[in-house]
């Protein structure tokens, strides 16, 4: 996502490897057609969160030159303060149902072919829902069914299994966004710049150029705005459709002891002790150790500059309840508080990610509008717009319920 103001310096910057040619008496003479044909297709991808990561990768393994513009830093949003789940089938029914298994699919075979020393921590693992009703007692009663984990020792109720290894898993969305950009430079010479993005230049109906605050010009033969929740402060976009933030906090917990934390992520429906309906806070341990604990999402206004995102205190007390609640080992003393924050989660109209190329402008394209799915399905998007981008189709989704002209059409009609 583009987000801080910062000046306009390349980073991450990495030279593309070339072979040096053996010696030859054959002189070669190639037409200036061979040349331009030779050149790699420029690709500039506007956002550092895991949609534009996605993205960059599968175009670079393309063969594209591809510069990455990130207005703050990598992952700095919702791509690094996510929670990660990762869901099979639970898109199915929807527009959303392949784009989903795509993706599941590939977060496995990405998992098999970069994990390693930098691990961002994929793993199956079994999902539970259950309800719990908060308890205004310093030592609740700590009665549990035989069916829930042991270090769920709280008043849960009506546990169930909703996923299984083989349906559900987990990234660390931090980790994995930053492993597979690493990847991406390392390995396809990727370049990732730091500014921020004034606007897209065009001629003729076609973009041309990327230019950044301070009048920095990157000319391009192709352009992908992966802006997340910051995409309807582009004029370009927003006068097209509208996207919308949705605010959710999050906790991030150490236990004393990290190894009685199964692998279990929780869905829970909890009844606050002050009375009122359930929320639907989630609790996710992670292989690194930690337990995080997320909910208390909200629409609100998306600030220019992420930095200015800050929790609501009274959500975060929440959050540290529910983990109290839910775990002996996570309460107060028993779990230290490793983060406390909140990030804005990119929703559109219609409930549905819009990805395509831009209406009226060839060769801009956008990818935004995930939602809480967007680590889920940052992969499959990508390679779908690595191929629209590349090939002009994509064969590994079909794309067209996602595209953005469906908006220019509901204007219309």
């Amino acid at each position: 996502m583009l987000l801080t103001s910062s000046p306009p310096i390349a980073v991450f910057s990495l030279p593309r490897r070339y072979r040096r040619p053996k010696p030859s008496s054959i002189v070669f003479i190639r037409s200036s057609a061979s040349m331009e044909a030779a050149q790699p297709k420029k690709v500039v991808v506007c956002g550092g969160g895991v949609i534009g990561v996605c993205t960059a990768y599968f175009l670079s393994k393309k063969g594209a030159a591809v510069t990455l513009v990130e207005k703050s830093s990598i992952a700095c949003a919702a791509s690094g303060k996510a929670g990660g789940f990762l869901a099979l089938d639970w898109c199915d029914g929807g527009p959303l149902s392949a784009l989903a298994r795509a993706s599941f699919d590939l977060h496995r075979s990405l998992a098999e072919q970069l994990d390693g020393p930098q691990s961002y921590g994929y793993r199956p693992l079994t999902t539970l829902s259950f309800s719990i009703k908060e308890s205004q007692s310093s030592n609740p009663s700590r009665s549990r069914s035989p069916a829930l984990p042991s270090w769920v020792d709280g008043p849960a109720k009506g546990p169930r299994t909703i996923g299984t290894v083989g349906t559900t898993a987990q990234v660390h969305p931090q980790l994995f966004t930053k492993a597979l950009l690493s990847k991406a430079v390392e390995q396809h010479g990727v370049e990732v710049v730091i500014g921020k993005l004034e606007r897209i230049e065009a001629a003729e109906g076609r973009a041309t150029a990327v230019v950044l605050e301070g009048g920095r010009q990157i000319e391009t033969d192709a352009v992908v705005l992966a802006l997340g929740p910051w995409t309807s402060k582009l004029s370009l976009l927003n006068s097209i459709f509208r996207v919308y933030g949705l605010k959710a906090h999050s906790i991030v917990l150490e236990p004393k002891a990290p190894d009685s934390i199964t692998l279990h992520a929780l869905f829970l429906s909890y009844y606050p002790a002050q009375g009122g309906g359930p929320m639907d806070p989630e609790v996710y341990p992670r292989p690194t150790g930690e337990v995080y604990v997320c909910g208390m999402s909200a629409k609100a206004e998306v600030p220019d500059d992420p930095e200015q995102i800050a929790p609501v205190p009274e959500s975060i007390a929440v959050l540290k309840r529910v983990a109290g609640n839910v775990s002996s080992h996570l309460v107060e003393g028993e779990a230290a508080v490793k983060a406390e924050q909140s990030c804005f989660l990119p929703c559109t109209d219609d409930s549905v990610p819009v990805i395509g190329e831009v209406p009226g402008m060839k060769g801009c394209y956008v990818a935004t509008g995930h939602s809480c799915w967007g680590i889920l399905n940052g992969p499959a998007t990508g390679a779908s717009m690595a191929e629209l981008v590349m090939d002009g189709r994509s064969s590994i989704v079909d794309l067209s319920a996602f595209s953005p002209s469906r908006f220019v059409r509901a204007a219309k009609s």
